[in-house]
């Protein structure tokens, strides 16, 4: 019999298989750097970073700086459906797409701070699997809630079997430290803007006369008929351009539920709303369901896209007011967010708006032909979709555009490992200081102070082959009291007359930390390690081979 709590772990082929990350720097491009001309508050953000490149590499990178720094992460990773998309190879084999969420997942974790949370959007093809394996990498404890997202407005009637209306918003935290925000009365405000002086509260307009596909006579014949306007007058379904439309509710809904209704009207006819009433209550805790009316749907955020990239639309981009929703629970201004899976850029650009500092990784080139143009407008305060007008947004602030450095070490014509000849000294210096765990930081006035752990131990990378004479020299410069790791070459001299130096050769000293030369660690299954041949099946071939 089992004593205690039993842990539930999920296992798949090739789960054993853990890539060697090698720790990049990262380069800053000022030319695709951008920010506002001038400051437009005191709390524009300039310090927001969007990086190019495999995001396994990327968040690796982050570790040393972010680790225990980001409020909220938010991911949107491909769902793993079998579709074609354009851009993603979103149809990975199951246990293959789980050991690149899990390698990824574990490195969210250690950025995280203490009270931060992760928001990870997925559909029914895995998101139970996911559930397990967050469960595994954030502890069952850490679990927060399964959120159901209403992704679209109606049902889809080519659809076999069932249509599908929602996704799933999976939920965990770092720690206990983390408490959910609250719905708060001034977040909806703005929606609600019409009061009702009778009952003394704020609502909102719905069309009685549904919008959106399935929205014609002909789809529900049941929904066509007249309602008495307060002239008199019958009001029937029609649609602007004359089209034949319907109503949302059954005939008996309409007479039930009288007093919701608003009859406003427009160009000489009349239009009827239903009210929606903004919650008494100064704040609510935050719902499982999450409502396409209240956090928006997948049209709403392709036609966001539309306003940046009219030729290319992504198939499932997320709406801003879906984001705005995730980051009002979870942050507060000043913030670090983080989207490693960046797509079309939404994480950023609400972020953005909302006064919260965002890193954002992405691989594709919809980077640039995608995410740059869209944060440009939203820096400019050109971009007047999404949420800008519920903060009211006005522009201002920026963004540092880097990409992952090359590998540090790569093979000469005879095979051997040598330092990357795209390396100049100070990359070569930050990316070894990384390497060892050093801060890099380079002395104006010190040439062997790269880096330091501690305020009396320092770090020195070279590519010289350092003689006795000078490792004597820097020996006596670093004095009683402090310690000297010296990165090199080669050197001459014996280690043990130095005591206050620690001598290491470069590269041999880190050729077996990590997977050198290897830049792409994407969602493709080129990129993975082939699974473990079954020892029965390898049995079975060493014969095949013999005979």
């Amino acid at each position: 019999m089992m004593k205690g709590k039993a842990k539930l772990e999920l296992t798949w082929i090739g789960k054993e298989n853990r890539p060697k990350l090698e720790p990049r720097i990262l380069l800053g491009d000022p030319v695709k750097s951008y920010h506002a001309a001038h400051r437009v508050t005191d709390h524009d953000l300039f310090d927001n970073r969007l990086i190019f490149g495999d995001n396994l590499l990327a968040l690796k990178a982050l570790e040393q700086e972010f680790t225990g720094k980001i409020k909220c992460i938010f991911i949107d990773p491909p769902y793993n459906t079998g579709s074609a998309f354009t851009h993603y190879d979103d149809g990975l084999e199951h246990s293959l797409w789980l050991s690149l969420m899990r390698d990824r997942l574990e490195l969210l974790r250690r950025l995280l701070r203490n009270d931060g949370s992760i928001w990870t959007t997925i559909d029914d093809n895995e998101a139970h699997y996911l559930k397990v394996l967050l469960d595994e990498v954030f502890g069952r404890e850490n679990f927060v809630a399964n959120c159901f997202w209403q992704k679209v407005y109606s049902e889809r009637m080519d659809a076999t079997g069932f249509s599908t209306s929602h996704d799933h918003v999976l939920v965990y935290r770092k720690s206990s430290d983390f408490v959910v925000g609250q719905i708060d009365k001034e977040q909806n405000a703005k929606q609600f803007n019409f009061f009702d002086e009778t009952l003394g509260k704020h609502y909102r307009r719905r069309s009685l006369r549904k919008e959106g596909s399935e929205s014609l006579r002909e789809d529900r014949p049941s929904m066509w008929y007249a309602i008495k306007a307060p002239d008199g007058s019958d009001v029937w379904p029609i649609k602007p351009d004359g089209t034949q439309g319907r109503w949302r509710w059954k005939k008996e809904n309409v007479s039930e539920n009288a007093t919701l209704l608003e009859f406003v009207k427009k160009d000489n006819r009349w239009e009827i709303y239903v009210k929606q009433y903004l919650d008494e209550a100064a704040s609510r805790p935050p719902s499982t369901i999450w409502l396409q009316e209240d956090v928006g749907h997948n049209h709403e955020a392709k036609l966001e896209v539309k306003a940046f990239n009219p030729e290319q639309v992504f198939d499932t981009p997320k709406p801003e007011r879906l984001l705005r929703h995730i980051f009002n629970l979870s942050t507060s201004e000043g913030d670090w967010t983080l989207d490693s899976f960046a797509g079309s850029g939404t994480a950023g650009a609400v972020a953005h708006k909302m006064g919260r500092r965002w890193i954002m990784v992405e691989l594709g080139e919809h980077c640039h032909t995608h995410i740059i143009p869209r944060l440009k407008k939203v820096i400019d305060g050109q971009d007047e979709g999404g949420i800008t007008e519920a903060v009211e947004w006005k522009g201002g602030g920026g963004f540092r555009y880097y990409q992952l450095a090359p590998s540090l070490l790569e093979k000469d014509k005879w095979g051997n490992w040598v330092i990357n000849k795209a390396y100049n000294p100070a990359m070569l210096a930050q990316a070894v200081c990384k390497l060892e765990g050093f801060n890099y930081s380079p002395s104006d006035g010190v040439y062997w102070q790269h880096g330091h752990s501690t305020e009396q131990d320092f770090i020195y990378v070279t590519t010289q082959n350092l003689s006795h004479d000078q490792l004597q020299a820097l020996s006596d410069e670093v004095g009683e009291g402090r310690s000297l790791l010296v990165m090199c070459s080669a050197s001459r001299g014996k280690p043990d007359k130095y005591p206050n130096l620690t001598i290491k050769k470069i590269p041999k000293t880190v050729l077996t930390r990590c997977e050198w030369g290897h830049d792409d660690y994407s969602l493709k299954i080129e990129n993975l390690p082939k699974a473990p041949i079954p020892p029965g099946q390898m049995e079975l071939l060493g014969k095949e081979a013999k005979s």
